[in-house]
């Protein structure tokens, strides 16, 4: 049988996760990221973990048909609710809103006392997620792009412990370092320029009076974000 490959935002999850983890997937729908996992020795066991009882049942079918169901322990739970602190120390949220994440995050908060690793990657309201962990004592070690389609993908590699605070800029796009690898840096940059503007000029034809410090706001964003933009080149040339 061949080995279950993984699209591109999976993947860029993936290979985050350290050897010999004891990792639970939460949200896991087919669990094809334990499943991967497993099939590669990376870990030895695996938590799959979803809300709703279709998908995990799609899950159990992976596992079934991978003779992956020894290995895999599938719980119908709320986010993290159904994970007990020490059975897990690598911890997969992907494929759920940033607002969802932090909701499940501070239902748990054994999580940070147990410092675990997380691997998150939110589908949207990134800059809220982003602020989120920084006012609850976790860091974002590292954020990691993949392009599926159209489609950019964030993955945030996050540990408890402080995190410096971020201008309104970085809590759109991630803080950047010289030297990283990320070729997709640039586009992203550009994409979040795109969408401030456009935010901004909406906001701008509004007549309601609330809207003025809300276009404020995402002027400022968006000359962070051209700033930001203008460091990332200066460090390519």
């Amino acid at each position: 049988m061949r080995p279950i490959q993984l699209t591109p935002r999976l993947r860029s999850v993936a290979e985050q996760v350290p050897t010999g983890a004891k990792f639970a997937d939460i949200g896991t729908d087919h669990a094809y990221l334990p499943a991967w996992l497993l099939q590669r020795g990376i870990i030895t066991k695996a938590l799959a973990c979803d809300l709703r009882k279709g998908p995990l049942d799609r899950a159990r079918a992976t596992a079934e048909k991978y003779n992956l169901t020894q290995q895999m322990d599938f719980r119908l739970c709320d986010g993290l609710a159904g994970v007990a602190p020490g059975e897990a120390d690598t911890i997969a949220i992907a494929g759920m809103g940033g607002e969802t994440i932090a909701d499940i995050l501070a239902a748990a908060p054994w999580v940070w006392r147990a410092d675990c690793l997380l691997l998150l990657q939110p589908m949207s309201a990134q800059p809220e997620l982003r602020r989120w962990l920084q006012a609850h004592g976790y860091t974002i070690a590292r954020e990691l792009l993949s392009r599926e389609g159209d489609t950019l993908y964030t993955t945030f590699v996050v540990q408890p412990g402080p995190m410096g605070e971020l201008t309104p800029a970085e809590a759109w796009a991630g803080r950047q370092r010289k030297g990283e690898e990320a070729p997709l840096r640039e586009e992203y940059l550009n994409r979040l320029v795109a969408q401030t503007a456009r935010a901004a000029e909406g906001l701008a034809r509004s007549t309601r009076p609330e809207d003025g410090p809300r276009r404020a706001e995402m002027e400022q964003v968006h000359t962070g974000l051209l700033e930001l933009r203008e460091e990332w080149l200066s460090w390519q040339r």
